[in-house]
């Protein structure tokens, strides 16, 4: 049996925290509430926010083993459901496998929504979920024929409701989109001492950077596994790339003229500082792009060099996805174009360290931005 789209409700509980655990997951028909397929395992001692993933899990796969295209996930657990939308970042090391293994998922279907639904609406699966944990207390098989059915309770209006379509960059491969993502790169000591940092000032990554740099990189291997790699020349930069590289096993492409904007004579210094010293020329690169940093280069200049290189990397990875690691002002001049933004746009705009950014394109012309200064890998 194949259908379009299904609704999948889950659930997960332990009875102690860590304690005896287990999951429920069912698969329903949207248009006639008929459930067409029903999960329940029994987990041993884990955590209650483990089980709830695990019921997650067992959702989606029994939905892709129907068949489904199209899946509205319900759910009782606001962790999950706003972990998955992207909006709450996954701590807990014990959650980390469950969580990419749902995202990873989430990427076979065209669509996803996650809502969350008050756990009166979820009846069904944590009676499923119940029933597995009563089964393994007890050292006898889950018997679902215990469970009784409950029927489809309409979305209304819940508390807290929409996710992502699907969370930031996993949806379903189409032949015509190429996909790059945008990454600053991971921290320096001069990130944490506040100072601009430009073409001429090349430092290493600091203790606080190379974690940042392997989260990142378990993050991209999720997102977009074997996925081309380049990079400024700039050392914060390349050895932020050679880790997501090595953790995808592809290699890496530096791009020159992807280096940081140079900031000339402003190089080491705070803005403080900067609006101190030379208040008037601040004044004017504040006010235009084209206006450059004394002994340095302005923001235009630095666009002139990016620009043809974004261009080319997508036509050079048309129809699939490139990472693309530089510096903060290549990923907002680059989020500026696809959006015909100005000024007011570059000025506005957070760039983290190891945070990423996701733009889609289409022979058409066409552009969404999927994700802005994703971070919540870190």
């Amino acid at each position: 049996m194949t259908v379009e789209r299904v609704v999948v409700e889950a659930d997960g509980g332990s009875r102690g925290n860590p304690g005896p655990a287990g999951f429920g997951a069912l698969v329903r028909d949207p248009a006639t509430g008929t459930v067409l397929a029903e999960r329940a395992e029994f987990l041993g001692v884990t955590t209650n926010n483990v089980a709830e993933y695990a019921g997650l899990v067992a959702g989606l796969r029994a939905a892709a083993e129907l068949g489904a295209r199209r899946v509205d996930v319900r759910m009782d657990s606001k962790l999950v459901v706003e972990q998955m939308a992207g909006r709450w970042k996954v701590k807990h090391p014990g959650l980390r496998p469950r969580y990419e293994e749902a995202t990873r998922l989430v990427a076979g279907f065209a669509e996803v929504t996650f809502t969350w639904i008050p756990r009166a609406r979820n009846k069904h699966a944590d009676a499923l979920a119940n029933a597995a944990m009563d089964a393994g207390v007890r050292g006898v098989p889950v018997s679902l024929d215990t469970v009784e059915t409950v029927a489809l309770d309409s979305p209304g209006t819940p508390e807290v409701a929409v996710a992502s379509t699907p969370p930031a960059g996993t949806a379903a491969p189409d032949p015509l989109r190429t996909r790059m993502i945008l990454v600053r790169h991971a921290a320096t000591e001069q990130t944490r001492q506040g100072v601009f940092c430009g073409r001429d000032c090349d430092p290493e990554l600091s203790d606080i950077g190379r974690m940042q740099a392997v989260a990142l990189a378990d993050r991209l291997a999720v997102l977009a596994p074997g996925a081309a790699v380049l990079t400024s020349p700039l050392t914060r930069a390349r050895d932020t790339a050679a880790v997501v590289a090595s953790r995808s096993g592809t290699t890496v492409v530096v791009e020159p003229d992807l280096a940081e904007c140079s900031f000339g004579a402003w190089d080491g210094r705070t803005f403080a500082e900067i609006q101190q010293e030379w208040p008037d020329e601040l004044a004017g690169w504040l006010a235009s792009t084209a206006v450059a940093p004394p002994g340095g280069e302005s923001i235009d200049d630095a666009a002139a060099r990016f620009t043809p290189v974004l261009d080319a990397a997508r036509t050079r990875y048309a129809g699939g996805t490139v990472i693309v690691v530089g510096h903060g002002t290549m990923v907002k001049l680059a989020l500026r174009d696809v959006l015909g933004a100005g000024k007011r746009f570059l000025d506005s705009i957070q760039t983290s360290p190891a945070g990423l950014s996701i733009v889609d394109t289409w022979p058409d012309g066409t552009a969404a931005v999927r994700t802005v200064n994703e971070t919540t890998h870190l």
